[in-house]
């Protein structure tokens, strides 16, 4: 008859999830599912409302990755207008864009994936946290606390705000950068790089550490897609990159024809769609996003530190794509360090601080579409609009969305190679939900979920029955 192991809600994830594990007569992994089941609604709350309302409306779908929401709708706007803003406007939003990378990725690092690598998976859980991680090594805690905020005081000061920031307007920026401002940011953008590199260190320390896990742990074949600007990685503006699970190129396109490329499947279990690369077909045609992929996709990195980072990563791969999930967490930081010299780079143009930063613009209709790379992955928003301004329609790719599909599969390749028995124990099933912590998903942006859920991991029977519970 078979039993059910729930995990709900994960954590140390951004959202509420949970995970059913579903075993055979044996006690041997039969099935694992990642299952969202919070209603998402983003998308048709936003019809009747004035397109440009859209930049501070849709990046209420989060307090982690606003800044991505924030822009991809800029550009949606931008893109129904017909507009091509100023370069400063365009500097500014990547400026703001490399400050939400740094926060988010230094924070998903030491804070939510780091304290199963430094303590442990098998640690006491109410230890293997970012406490625990201070108590463990405080000046290591210390640095990671000051490269979130360096990252943060960037988006504050570009973006009008450190969360949910209002500069992003369709025709460009609502204000310029001043000098004041610039010279404050020149002042840590050093550091920042510094702390990045120390980041780096610790990440290969941990992959030493765990060499003989990594090269299997939640490992999946896969295809992979992100944004390039001449072969580079490109987080703000580019093409989107297709590769297959040996590396070779399927397409590279315009973001604004997704839809010829990207389809959805639907599965009654979760709210959460399934999208595929249609020429393939579901599910054989099943990518990924975020930084794993996007270094896969990319043939070099333009700032010099994190382009050698990415050369050594890539040999991981034995000249294909690294496969390996966990390779996710230093991808992340190797991104962390680009995005600090990226920053750099920026504030040392002396057109950051130009105050011509926006264009005149004219309502109309039409459709428009905006593509970036979320710390998460691949980011479309997409716009339809009538003669008065109003939103008739709005559709939102979110990254999480694109890594669902994988998600499900890394689930389940850790949960067969983990999970033998009815009995729960702790760390095993810690070890399911570091498979999810890989891909650093966002299940506010993806489902727009609202409350608390608690932390409750049930085993039932299969008539039912309760055979283990924690809470």
């Amino acid at each position: 008859m078979g039993k059910k192991i729930t995990i709900e809600p994960i954590t140390r994830i951004e959202g509420h999830g949970k995970v059913t594990i579903h075993l055979d007569d044996d006690g041997n992994v039969a099935e694992s599912r990642f299952h969202v089941v919070e209603f998402r609604g983003f998308e048709k709350f936003c019809e009747g409302r004035m397109f440009w309302e859209m930049p501070v409306i849709t990046e209420r779908a989060c307090g982690i990755c606003p800044v991505s929401h924030h822009l991809a709708s800029a550009k949606a706007c931008d893109d129904l207008l017909g507009v091509d803003i100023p370069p400063a406007a365009k500097k500014l939003r990547e400026l703001m864009h490399m400050g939400q990378t740094i926060h988010s990725h230094a924070l998903h690092f030491f804070f939510l994936a780091a304290p199963d690598f430094v303590l442990g998976p098998d640690a006491d859980p109410a230890k293997r946290n970012i406490v625990g991680l201070i108590e463990a090594d405080p000046e290591l805690g210390k640095k990671a606390i000051k490269l979130r905020k360096i990252g943060q005081t960037i988006v504050d000061l570009v973006g009008g705000r450190a969360i949910h920031p209002v500069t992003a307007i369709p025709g460009g920026m609502s204000k310029p950068l001043s000098h004041e401002h610039r010279f404050i940011l020149l002042k840590e953008i050093d550091e920042a790089i510094e702390l990045a590199n120390v980041a780096i260190s610790v990440g290969k320390s941990v992959f030493e550490k765990y060499a003989d896990i990594v090269p299997t742990f939640a490992t999946i074949q896969t295809k992979h897609m992100g944004l390039v600007k001449d072969g580079n990685l490109e987080l703000y503006d580019g093409e989107l990159r297709l590769i297959d699970e040996d590396g070779n190129a399927l397409t590279e396109f315009d973001p604004k024809d997704y839809l010829d490329h990207i389809g959805e499947h639907v599965e009654e279990w979760s709210y959460l769609k399934f999208p595929f690369y249609k020429k393939d077909g579901w599910p054989k045609g099943i990518y990924r996003v975020a930084p794993l992929a996007r270094l896969n996709v990319a043939d070099s990195i333009s700032t010099p530190l994190a382009n050698a980072e990415l050369k050594e990563f890539k040999q991981a791969g034995n000249g294909k794509p690294v496969q390996a999930t966990l390779y996710f967490h230093l991808a992340r930081l190797i991104e962390l360090l680009y995005a600090a010299e990226r920053a750099k780079e920026l504030l040392e143009d002396d057109e950051i601080v130009s105050r011509d930063v926006r264009v005149q613009v004219q309502r109309r209709a039409g459709e428009g579409i905006g593509c970036i790379e979320a710390p998460r992955g691949t980011l479309i928003h997409h716009y339809w609009v009538d003669d008065v301004g109003k939103i008739t329609r709005a559709n939102l790719i979110v990254a999480t969305v694109q890594n669902n599909p994988a998600m499900n599969m890394s689930v389940n390749e850790v949960a067969k190679e983990f999970i033998k028995g009815e009995k729960i124990k702790e760390g095993i099933l810690n070890r399911v939900e570091m498979a999810i912590r890989c891909y650093d998903p966002c299940l506010s942006c993806a489902t727009h979920a609202i409350g608390q859920m608690p932390l409750e991991i049930s085993l039932l029977g299969a008539d039912g029955t309760l055979l283990d519970r924690r809470i």
